[in-house]
């Protein structure tokens, strides 16, 4: 009889141990969490603070737990408050102005770096969080026939937005993946999705390939008055200069409504496989063919990979304009359409509760783990689930099996734009990640991808050898045109000055930009210095000769040996820097404009401060 209780090789954990906790969720229950009420923030508050002092009338303010989306940043009982209107907010500037206070503005808290606030801030702070989810919600139609648009306020979500412009035959070319994001979070950073043009391809009028950010034809936003000597409602052209610093302005200013230009719906077809090894799909340039990241890249000019550490055949979605729907193809009306990423699965639950548990060896085997599931999902092949492990197959039980196949397959979806270009709930796996863009020639995309999945390789094994891993996620790789800001329409449209792919005016060859996630775990054991490794690796490589490497905002980045969004040369040199290279307004005119806009920092909190300058 086998000995249940013997260790396995995978990391020390028995089988018993492991099984005992495939019935619940167990210690991977704080991947779940769930958003505070107003009410159970009040309940919750602990002990009593002094209110903010001559607050507003007619403004609820309450208490309120603030955490990110991976929950490495928390911050315990901050006043809170939800304005109902944008003449609200600019009440709300004026008092914080006054009151020597700052305002946040909160979504959906799905993000990572410390733009709203950082980990930890302290109860007392003098800052008042600015909920846009609750009230600031309005979507209308703008624009004409001919040149259709819409209006939206700040806290709309991306997945009501885009069902509305769906309701009218409306979309955009492409969008971050998941729905529980604001339009007003999106544009702070820069939001994109992943899309090229094929050969021959060009923008159908209202589409860009840049951010979301660059679709804008005009945004609202309280800024200070000097005449006056106060904060108003100022609408800004797009083609007016100072329009560039707020189109991306990392929480710096406070948005309240943007128009954003649109085009006819596209029906697509996502083609999901498993089946290229990692050597063939990111072989060095000119060994590969058809089946490399490039070559597939050029077939449908959409496409993603994600590659779960330690596997060796990614998942690769491809997205083509497919007009109607394709032979064999399962059409679908609405989003989110892989049930098994959606939600955890137990056995996934179960494994991250181990490696948060200490279990951090269970890496490799947790990464199987998630390839076979999304296997499972998108074919029903199950030779690897039988080929796996004693530990994988005790997981994947007949129940586990057959939930999963429940509801069909999921390899080759079709259907209008947001049905296969938003699919990530918040109950999917919270993990944290790192985040950049590598602007090159279209023609070096393989060369860019072979480079960095050589270095992560490389460095993984490295650390694996000597007993240690960082990561126990994926990494994403996804490609989009850089801004052009003739997308918007609008003639003398400038660009968002502090845009991640920005063009380069020296580097006119520079004409896409690779993003690069990697991610993992909160508090996986060597994150940090993993991510610093990768890092000082990039920013060596992409020095601006054959290529150039800026942050995604919204993740990690400026890595020391134990921390995230710290180190000092990346935040005051190398983040500056490549905004300023190429020439032309960048870096120092968007400081400029957004100090000018907020010279009272009421917009802003230390850490912006910090690297804002």
């Amino acid at each position: 009889m086998e000995n249940d209780t013997a260790p396995t090789t995978d990391g020390g954990l028995t089988r018993r141990r492991l099984l005992a906790g495939s019935a619940a969720l167990g210690g991977a229950a704080w991947l779940l969490r769930g958003a505070v009420t107003p009410d159970q923030a009040q309940a919750d508050a602990g002990p009593p603070l002094p209110a903010p002092p001559a607050f507003p009338g007619g403004i609820e303010v309450y208490r309120q737990v603030f955490e990110n989306w991976a929950g490495e940043i928390h911050a315990d009982q901050l006043w809170t408050c939800a304005p109902s209107t944008p003449d609200d907010v600019v009440t709300l500037a004026n008092w914080a102005h006054a009151q020597g206070w700052q305002l946040r503005a909160q979504g959906f808290r799905h993000t990572w770096a410390p733009l709203t606030v950082a980990d930890g801030t302290p109860a007392a702070s003098t800052v008042l969080l600015l909920d846009t989810t609750r009230h600031l919600t309005a979507i209308s139609p703008a624009g004409s026939t001919a040149a259709p648009a819409v209006r939206a306020q700040a806290g709309a979500a991306m997945e009501q937005l885009l069902a509305e412009l769906a309701g009218r035959g409306l979309g955009i070319a492409h969008c971050p993946a998941p729905g529980d994001l604001t339009l007003g979070g999106v544009l702070a950073i820069g939001g994109h999705g992943t899309a090229v043009p094929t050969a021959g391809e060009t923008a159908a009028p209202g589409h860009g390939f840049g951010s979301v950010s660059n679709l804008v034809t005009e945004l609202t936003a309280v800024v200070w008055d000097a005449t006056a000597g106060r904060y108003a409602l100022r609408t800004f052209d797009r083609a007016d200069p100072d329009c560039a610093a707020l189109l991306v302005n990392l929480g710096r200013a406070f948005v309240t409504e943007a128009v954003l230009r649109v085009g006819p719906d596209q029906n697509l077809r996502c083609l999901s496989r498993m089946d290229i090894p990692v050597s063939e799909l990111f072989a060095a340039p000119g060994t590969g063919g058809a089946r490399t990241f490039a070559g597939l890249m050029e077939q449908s000019g959409r496409i993603e990979a994600i590659w779960f550490a330690f596997t060796d055949f990614p998942w690769i979605k491809t997205w083509s304009v497919s007009p109607t729907q394709p032979f064999g193809s399962r059409a679908v009306d609405q989003p989110y359409n892989y049930p098994f990423s959606d939600s955890i699965p137990t056995p996934v639950a179960t494994l991250a509760g181990e490696l948060v548990a200490g279990s951090w060896g269970l890496a490799p085997t947790f990464g199987q783990l998630q390839s076979l599931i999304a296997r499972l999902g998108l074919t029903g092949d199950l030779t690897d689930v039988l080929l796996s492990g004693t530990l994988i197959r005790d997981l994947l039980t007949l129940d586990v099996v057959t939930h999963l196949l429940a509801d069909g397959l999921r390899s080759d979806l079709w259907g209008p734009s947001r049905t296969v270009l938003q699919y990530v709930r918040p109950t999917t796996l919270r993990v944290t990640a790192n985040g950049y863009a590598v602007l090159a020639r279209r023609a070096d995309v393989q060369w860019v991808v072979n480079q960095v999945t050589g270095e992560y390789q490389r460095l993984l094994t490295q650390y694996q050898d000597r007993g240690q891993f960082p990561v126990n996620g994926a990494v994403e790789i996804r490609v989009t045109g850089l801004e052009d800001p003739a997308a918007s329409g609008v003639p003398g449209a400038q660009p968002p000055l502090l845009s991640a792919i920005r063009a380069r005016p020296d580097h006119p060859e520079w004409d896409v930009a690779v993003w690069f996630d990697v991610l993992t775990l909160p508090g996986t054991p060597g994150l940090h210095q993993f991510g610093r490794d990768l890092e000082q690796f990039l920013i060596a490589t992409f020095d601006g000769t054959r290529a150039g490497l800026r942050v995604e905002w919204s993740k990690g980045w400026a890595y020391t040996a134990d921390a995230t969004w710290a180190d000092p040369d990346v935040l005051g040199r190398v983040i500056p820097d490549s905004l300023r290279a190429g020439g032309g307004p960048g870096w120092d005119a968007a400081v400029a404009t957004l100090d000018r806009h907020d010279p009272n920092h009421v917009f802003s909190n230390p850490f912006l401060d910090r690297l804002l300058g």
